[in-house]
């Protein structure tokens, strides 16, 4: 992080202050002469890292309440731009301060315009920023800081007056609402209590004239002189500043001051630029009058930090999340190690339970073969549903085929010649099913020898045109074997039903 130095530019010089936790610490203090020009441009690169503020107390300021109407964005820019030119003649150093909106239909906006009307002051000290590229957030006017303080001190929002004494100079300004209205500088020749407090006296009286002049008051309305003072200057100041109907008189301490508002740095005398850096350094106002070639260092020094900010982040989240994914190769390291352990147990448990089993008569292959193959039986679950279906399909076109009997069985590798028919069967697959088809071929009225052979003939057909299937007639319902004559004419009707058997074969897939 970036250290904060204050710089103080006053009548008589420019001092330098490094503020650090409400600590407040006087560094250097440089001249308005050529040779201070050159040690403040020493001062500047020798503390390159630090941000720096910088709060002006000067006596060429003008202030004018100006109205405009209600805007936003770059056109409420150019018009209090234009406003500050046509008011100031185009002022080297000038802001707008916003006192809030009139209450009527086109809600015009009311400003305080501020300028810094001096710039053979300003110039020197501006130049030594430039050549620097110090980190400059900002150039502050010390009465726009004031209303920080009323906050800090609950002074009710009534119209008054702050009167401050720093750097051989008394400040005075006026305040309505909590708000600046209007402030000048007074040049102080001398130095002694008594005299001080007789100027406190006789400057709030000019300025309580000034405002009547200007109507900013009323004639006759009763204002309050807040005079910061230390506790030393009391009695002096209540015995010259006496009250009269219009104009009452507060002396705040400065000790009392700077404990409220957080300054440990404590003021020794009445002086007061130590209580208003410390309010710039910890409640800037919202108006500075830096342009942006001066504020170019200070907003590449914030995009540096917030990049540096955002690396730590990063690098902060990636050792985070390393040390997450450390501790969970470390977690799983311990768990397979507990794992292997518990394996390890139960394989000792294991062997001490199989010592103690009896011995199996057969070795360890043979076993798990005779399960693999009872294991195979049992996920394949051949039944005969699909083979019925096919005989079942072939009948619907055949209306003179009754089935008689089917008999199914499946793995049976068998073959041989049938029983009294001279008709041989090939081996039947090893993973596959059989089906005996016993039936009768019954002709309809006045159907021939060819018609029923025709029809018996179709309805093997219809079974051979699964190409899944294998058909192996065992007996036909006419003799029609080689060597032996057809015993009827094949023309002749014949009613007589015929028996016939067929073996319909079917491959079951693994």
């Amino acid at each position: 992080m970036r250290s904060r130095r204050l710089l103080y530019l006053g009548p008589q010089e420019m001092a330098a202050y490094h503020w650090l936790g409400g600590t407040l610490a006087r560094e250097a203090a440089f001249p308005p002469v050529e040779t201070g020009w050159r040690q403040f441009a020493h001062y500047l690169a020798q503390h390159s890292g630090s941000a720096f503020s910088l709060l002006v107390n000067a006596t060429d300021e003008g202030f004018h309440v100006e109205t405009i109407p209600y805007l936003r964005g770059a056109d409420r820019r150019l018009v209090i731009e234009r406003r500050l030119a046509q008011t100031f003649f185009n002022p080297p150093l000038g802001a707008a301060l916003s006192l809030g909106h009139e209450k009527n239909r086109r809600k015009d906006e009311r400003l305080l315009l501020v300028a810094l009307n001096n710039p053979d002051f300003f110039q020197p000290w501006l130049d030594g920023i430039r050549a620097a590229d110090a980190a400059l957030s900002g150039i502050f006017s010390l009465p726009l800081v004031a209303p920080a303080l009323f906050g800090k001190l609950r002074v009710p929002p009534e119209p008054c007056l702050l009167l401050s004494v720093q750097d051989q100079s008394i400040r005075q300004s006026f305040f309505e609402k909590g708000e600046l209205r209007f402030s000048r500088l007074t040049l102080l020749q001398h130095n002694g209590i008594g005299e001080l407090a007789q100027v406190f006296s006789a400057e709030a009286g000019k300025l309580q004239q000034y405002l009547f002049s200007q109507r900013l008051i009323g004639r006759g309305q009763p204002l309050v002189a807040h005079i910061l003072a230390h506790p030393g200057a009391f009695e002096a100041i209540r015995s010259r500043c006496a009250d009269t109907p219009a104009l009452r008189f507060n002396v705040i301490d400065v000790t009392e001051c700077a404990r409220r508002i957080g300054l440990k740095t404590v003021p020794q005398d009445t002086r007061a630029e130590g209580i208003f850096l410390h309010l710039l350094a910890t409640d800037p106002p919202g108006v500075q009058f830096a342009g942006e070639d001066l504020r170019h260092g200070f907003r590449i020094a914030r995009i540096r930090s917030l990049l540096q900010g955002a690396g730590a982040l990063t690098l902060a989240a990636c050792l985070l999340l390393s040390g997450k994914y450390l501790f969970d190769a470390r977690q799983m390291a311990w768990d397979a190690e507990a794992l292997r352990n518990e394996a390890a147990l139960a394989r000792r448990e294991y062997e001490n339970i199989v010592e103690t089993l009896p011995r199996v008569p057969v070795d360890n292959e043979t076993l798990k073969d005779v399960i693999d193959r009872y294991l195979a039986e049992e996920r394949r679950g051949a039944m005969p549903t699909a083979l019925y279906q096919e005989i079942s399909r072939a009948l619907q076109a055949e209306p003179a085929i009754d089935i008689d009997r089917l008999e199914w069985k499946a793995d049976g590798a068998e073959s041989g010649v049938t029983e009294g028919v001279g008709v041989e069967i090939r081996p039947m697959p090893e993973n596959g099913e059989r089906v005996t088809v016993r039936g009768t071929l019954r002709p309809g009225a006045g159907a021939t020898v060819r018609q029923s052979l025709a029809a018996f003939g179709r309805f093997v057909d219809a079974l051979r045109a699964n190409a899944n299937l294998r058909v192996e007639i065992l007996r036909s319902p006419f003799d029609i074997a080689s060597g032996v004559s057809l015993r009827a004419d094949g023309s002749r009707k014949e009613e007589t039903p015929r028996e016939f058997e067929l073996l319909v074969i079917r491959e079951i897939a693994p």
